[in-house]
């Protein structure tokens, strides 16, 4: 409701009658019940790119998303989008992601491809490795375009695996480290969608793994995600 007002005076994007509704009708949907079976949900993998590392100056500029229904992933729900830039990101970090400067400036209009996301994502809860860099850069791209205060449930690989893992939580940090370890394979690094899918296959081993410690839903696997963040915590201490 805040930002609808920030909206009606002005403070805030403003929206097409159809963008608008759309984005109503996103925020009307009921919230995803998260003590469900893993077996019977569906979650979604996501994974950002973006024009560097700095939470609060650098831009989004794609979003690729995998769904995982009832435990599996399910290739024919996936989202891929590239936001449209002012202007393009430097060199060194098109080489990084490989988005062109023509792929950049002919994107989807921001708050366009932000609702395409919110379309695909529905009220699905989300997971990624390392959430506080994809959170904050979709977040911050939400309130920018839409005026969306995104709330928004989320899992953290880069605690759960060291969680179902203890001996390798020393060991194994990056992304890299898990998806090795388990022989996933990614054909191509730093594109938002091959680094989702292959976040959505580790997804996939956590469950496996949670499931032999009694841990059969979302809600578990938060549980565990924060224990381990507190360990992670005292340990530094």
């Amino acid at each position: 409701m805040i930002s609808r007002l920030a909206r009606w005076f002005g403070r805030g994007p403003q929206l097409s009658p159809e963008q608008q509704h759309r984005l109503d009708a996103w925020e009307a949907l009921p919230q995803a019940d998260l003590d469900v079976p893993f077996g019977e949900t569906r979650c979604v993998v996501v994974d950002v790119e973006t024009t560097g590392l700095n939470l609060m100056q650098d831009r989004l500029i794609s979003i690729g998303a995998v769904a995982v229904v009832n435990g599996k992933i399910d290739f024919g729900d996936s989202f891929y989008v590239v936001l449209q830039q002012q202007a393009a990101s430097e060199k060194k970090n098109i080489l990084l992601h490989g988005i062109s400067t023509s792929v950049q400036l002919e994107g989807a209009l921001p708050a366009d491809a932000l609702l395409a996301f919110l379309d695909y994502l529905g009220k699905s809860p989300l997971v990624a490795f390392h959430v506080t860099f994809d959170e904050t850069m979709i977040r911050r791209a939400l309130r920018e375009y839409l005026g969306l205060s995104f709330r928004h449930p989320w899992v953290d690989l880069a605690y759960v695996m060291p969680g179902l893992n203890p001996p390798l939580a020393k060991r194994y940090r990056a992304l890299d480290d898990w998806i090795g370890h388990f022989g996933i394979r990614i054909d191509v690094r730093h594109n938002a969608l091959a680094d989702a899918l292959a976040t959505a296959q580790l997804f996939q081993v956590a469950l496996a793994q949670a499931g032999k410690k009694d841990i059969a839903d979302y809600a578990g696997l938060r549980d565990l995600e924060q224990a381990q963040r507190w360990i992670s915590t005292v340990s530094r201490l």
